[in-house]
């Protein structure tokens, strides 16, 4: 069994290959060929956290994975990921585990692709100015993700707790200053937001983060942060005003997302307002941006199959470029 770390899969998988991964996922998706049941959720009220178990099968691949992935947003508070995880990668002929993956830079590669993909494909080709509301543990790669796809003059931060929006910009400005963008930590989510051609939110919210009434025409918003139907990081007015409304999978945002379920069920938005699957758009049986006005939503709440397709593309360059720890 190979055992993959953070640092070793740096070595091997980009953000450019984590975007064509979820392409690859997204695709097997609509197309019907991954079972991946819903995650089974366990609550953890006591420190408002909660326990996800995400497996997928993909016969034609013979390969299957669990991740086991969970959800603490104290650990923000205590310097700890807010989503630890491992990917198991399983053999689908045999039944054996043949690898052990860092769980949470996987989720926080496979996370951030997934806005990746989005904005490839629905945002403007012209994009100069992007916008990331929320610092936790999965921000980095969301930031990486926008920064990778369109080239951008600046990325605006917002942050409840300011100094640790002011941190992340640090940081960000050390891993990420080959993009020759501008980082900046802003005040306000208004701040944030004002001109942007790209947002993405990535919080715990349970209320609205920023006010979907001052979104400009164009834009592209990845909502990334409300897989539980209590969450709602999303303003409802941006769906009124949205051209098109994608997701990552209907099942899961249907079975999860508050962002989605609280404006459907508020008589806000109907199911016939939805555009479809990125899957479709990937495929080309949907149509994707089709002029620089439409503002156009995505929703993701992650599924397995983007865990195993990033997993197996992970396992496979470490075999061939000898990275790793075998444990016997």
């Amino acid at each position: 069994m190979l055992l993959l770390s953070k640092e070793n899969i740096k070595k091997v998988f980009t953000m450019k290959d984590a975007i064509e991964a979820d392409k690859i996922a997204f695709k097997l998706v609509v197309e019907g060929k991954t079972n991946s049941p819903l995650r089974t959720n366990i609550q953890v009220p006591k420190y408002d956290g909660c326990l996800l178990f995400m497996p997928a099968y993909v016969e034609d691949m013979d390969v299957a994975s669990l991740k086991i992935v969970n959800i603490f947003p104290r650990n923000i508070e205590k310097g700890m990921p807010t989503a630890p995880a491992q990917v198991l990668l399983i053999n689908g002929t045999t039944g054996i585990v043949v690898s052990v993956l860092d769980g949470t830079y996987v989720t926080k590669l496979r996370t951030g692709a997934a806005s990746g993909v989005a904005f490839e494909l629905l945002a403007k080709k012209d994009c100069k100015i992007g916008a990331l509301i929320g610092t936790g543990g999965q921000a980095e790669t969301q930031l990486e993700a926008m920064l990778t796809v369109r080239d951008l003059d600046e990325v605006r931060v917002y942050d409840l707790n300011y100094e640790r929006a002011v941190d992340f910009v640090k940081e960000a400005e050390r891993n990420f200053s080959s993009f020759k963008t501008k980082i900046m930590a802003v005040k306000s989510s208004d701040d944030a937001i004002d001109n942007a051609d790209l947002v993405i939110t990535v919080t715990p919210s349970t209320k609205p983060v920023f006010d979907g009434n001052k979104i400009k025409k164009g834009a592209t918003i990845s909502c990334v942060g409300a897989y539980q139907h209590h969450m709602q990081e999303m303003d409802p007015v941006i769906l009124t005003r949205a051209s098109k409304i994608f997701f990552d999978s209907k099942e899961a945002v249907l079975s999860e997302s508050g962002d989605i379920l609280i404006p459907l069920e508020e008589g806000i938005i109907t199911e016939e307002d939805f555009s479809g699957e990125i899957g479709d758009v990937i495929k080309g049986t949907v149509a994707g941006r089709e002029n620089d006005d439409e503002i156009i939503v995505f929703e993701t709440v992650g599924v397995a199959t983007q865990d195993l397709i990033v997993a197996n593309e992970i396992y496979n360059k470490a075999l061939k470029e000898n990275i790793g720890t075998i444990w016997e």
